[in-house]
């Protein structure tokens, strides 16, 4: 972790997952040229230090954000050096073909695009409760419109295949961000389809699948408009997000089975029997 600079009077302080490429790096980048004291929290301390001299970022916090112990033990960093922050922007994700699992034998999917900005989110409301404008954002995807989401087996331990997994993960966001709104009132959390954007996404799988995305990049938007509606949410003062969809920086109607509450809640109490199961 560098050390975080000091706060200036003005301008919110935005926490950014996955921020050192793509979409998180536009993000931060632009957030910043903003007036926004920005925080970066990445895996990789070389590209970290890359996204932080590029941007001008205050501060880097470092994390396998896939192991869950060691998400909490970052946020546990932050609350003791940053005290408050006013906007969370869960955007780090992936896909992983074929099937893996972490060290803490979570399938990657589920692990790093579902549980980790769920644990995330909720070892950060004690500083997020600082602000006097809390939002927290969440990088979805219109591939929720594609998910069926199996809570007897989230993490597709029978007929694994990429790309399910990756719309479930995807559906699970929006219904978390969603019910995260309905429990707690005095925050705004939002989730966001960024869309189809040109990121190198799938590139860590060494599959055909990856190599036929790779063609889809050619005719995707760039990073910087993939960000938009991020830096929207987390720049304009007083927004009504809480519970809602945006896409193009305008909130949308998500898929009907992202509005079922009931399937909302059991997917909570999902995620908490997960972390439980883990001590934290």
């Amino acid at each position: 972790m560098t050390e975080p600079a000091r706060r200036p009077s003005e301008g919110p302080t935005t926490l950014i997952t996955g921020a050192t490429e793509g979409i998180g790096l536009a993000t931060a980048a632009e957030l910043v040229r903003r007036g926004q004291r920005v925080l970066l929290l990445g895996r990789n301390p070389e590209k970290l230090a890359a996204a932080q001299q590029e941007t001008g970022a205050a501060a880097t916090y470092r994390a396998d954000l896939s192991e869950l112990h060691q998400v909490a033990q970052v946020a546990s960093e932050i609350r003791d050096q940053e005290g408050r922050i006013d906007v969370l922007i869960n955007n780090a994700g992936g896909i992983f073909d074929p099937r893996q699992e972490t060290r803490e034998g979570i399938e990657m999917t589920w692990a790093l695009n579902v549980l980790s900005p769920f644990l995330l989110t909720r070892e950060l409301l004690p500083a997020l409760r600082q602000s006097d404008d809390p939002r927290i954002i969440t990088l979805a995807s219109d591939a929720h419109r594609m998910a069926r989401l199996d809570l007897s087996d989230p993490e597709m331990k029978r007929g694994y295949s990429a790309w399910p997994a990756y719309n479930a993960s995807k559906l699970a966001n929006v219904l978390l961000a969603r019910e995260l709104a309905r429990r707690e009132r005095w925050l705004g959390s939002a989730a966001v389809h960024p869309g189809v954007v040109r990121t190198g996404f799938n590139a860590n799988n060494a599959t055909l699948q990856a190599r036929l995305w790779a063609l889809v990049d050619l005719g995707a938007i760039s990073p910087e408009e993939g960000a938009q509606t991020s830096v929207y949410l987390a720049s304009t003062p007083q927004t009504p997000v809480s519970g809602t969809y945006w896409a193009k920086s305008k909130p949308t109607d998500p898929a009907p089975i992202a509005l079922d509450d009931g399937l909302a809640l059991r997917l909570w109490e999902t995620a908490e029997d997960y972390l439980q199961r883990l001590g934290l």
